[in-house]
């Protein structure tokens, strides 16, 4: 069989390079036609937008374009690649956001690795998009950047690395807890890696119910510790009032540990000082801090999470992203909380439990899933996770009030849902 590398590479090469292209969505076949789409009859939709600028979501493809966003400072776990090599991986999310949620995206490579010259330049561009999914940005300008261009743009931008990890994290940690039978508030979670992912993980770890002292951060230099020299304001929000040093010292006794950070970095004797039941997600890609084998064969009480599809319990953003911005469009919501985040990993915390269609196991090749150690989130080919999380992403902009296009019929927007991805899923 081929190497990776060589059916990768063709995979993007073969027929028309690349992953994505624009397609019309209306006819030029006619004179007529390019009458209506071009001049003269295009100067009435500019004339109508310039009379009333919502009217771009009625005559343009505002309302369902989404830019992916990076200057390739962070390109999955390879680094800083620059902004064209991070075109492969932008691309890819725009074949994401279309196949499981019919959402078109302009993929963008910015080559500026100044902040706040990156800020100016895509908020200059937003009024083009529905919203925005930053991508691949390293930290800590990650934060500065979402942040700033919230403030800026009245559309949605969301941050991929930090909060799509830390959404699919959270629904994994309140399943994983009750299939134990632990509580959040009594639970102790060590992390290895501070990051953009790491960072969102642990604050959104502490809105679902984990307390602030039973929660202790770790980098390449050892523990995060209040007064630790050179630490940033992030890392300052998260430091623990230890004595622990090291991630070894961290470990004990813990009952959570999240990794994002590299091969490894997890031994076994580390996993072994763990709690009983402890739950284990190892999310460094493509080759995670322990290993699902090795794990197990330290644990057999361990419930083993990772972002490979080829164990069980696949932590990946895919399970996030189309589904949160599919959601947030439909409202026309102008930013994404707090609480739509929460909405989106308690939807499909439940999700999990329900039982999963044959249409769901014939995908993943007959495998019978049900709700327990090795099935704590849903599986990404699931079609019934647009309808749970969009649903569930809206509704939660409607209660926090940045919906300027408020749905009243649910029912009926969950099955327009279905309908409008049923062409991808038959």
């Amino acid at each position: 069989m081929e190497d990776l590398k060589t059916r990768a590479l063709r995979y993007h090469e073969e027929g028309r390079p690349g992953k994505v292209s624009v397609v019309p969505s209306k006819p030029c076949a006619t004179a007529d036609d390019l009458s209506l789409a071009y001049t003269p009859g295009v100067a009435q939709a500019v004339l109508a937008i310039d009379n009333n600028k919502d009217d771009a979501y009625r005559y343009t493809s505002k309302g369902n374009l989404v830019a992916v966003i990076s200057n390739g400072t962070a390109i999955l776990g390879l680094g800083d690649r620059g902004a064209l090599a991070s075109k492969p991986v932008m691309e890819g999310k725009g074949v994401l956001f279309k196949r499981f949620a019919d959402i078109d995206v302009f993929d963008i490579e910015v080559n500026e690795k100044d902040p706040d010259k990156f800020i100016d330049i895509v908020a200059a561009i937003s009024p083009t998009f529905g919203g925005i999914n930053l991508e691949d940005i390293k930290g800590p300008e990650c934060f500065y950047i979402e942040n700033e261009l919230k403030k800026r743009c009245d559309i949605p931008v969301f941050h991929d690395d930090q909060h799509g990890t830390a959404i699919i994290a959270s629904a994994a940690l309140i399943n994983g807890a009750e299939i134990v039978g632990k509580k959040l508030e009594d639970m102790k979670v060590v992390f290895s890696g501070a990051g953009a992912a790491g960072c969102s993980c642990a604050k959104m770890f502490l809105s679902m119910g984990i307390k602030k002292e039973n929660l202790i951060m770790t980098d390449i230099d050892g523990v995060i510790y209040k007064g630790r020299p050179g630490l940033n304001p992030v890392h300052e929000s998260l430091a623990a009032d230890t004595p622990f040093r090291t991630l070894k010292e961290a470990i004990v006794g813990a009952d959570v540990f999240m990794g994002v950070s590299a091969k490894g970095v997890l031994k076994p004797e580390m996993l072994q000082s763990m709690a009983k039941d402890p739950i284990v997600f190892a999310m460094a890609n493509p080759d995670p801090e322990i290993t699902y084998e090795e794990a197990k064969s330290v644990r057999n009480d361990v419930i083993m999470g990772t972002g490979r599809s080829d164990y069980p319990n696949q932590i990946n953003n895919i399970l996030g992203f189309p589904f949160i911005f599919r959601g947030a469009l439909d409202v026309r919501a102008t930013e994404i909380t707090e609480n739509m985040k929460k909405a989106a990993a308690l939807a499909l915390a439940r999700l999990t439990k329900e039982a999963v269609p044959e249409e769901v196991k014939k995908a993943y090749g007959g495998q019978d899933f049900s709700f327990g150690r090795n099935y704590i989130v849903p599986k990404p080919f699931d079609p019934r996770v647009i309808e749970w999380e969009a649903v569930a992403v809206a509704k939660a902009a409607v209660e926090d009030g940045v919906a300027l296009s408020p749905i009243t019929d649910w029912d009926g927007y969950r099955e327009t849902l279905k309908k409008r991805m049923r062409a991808y899923w038959n």
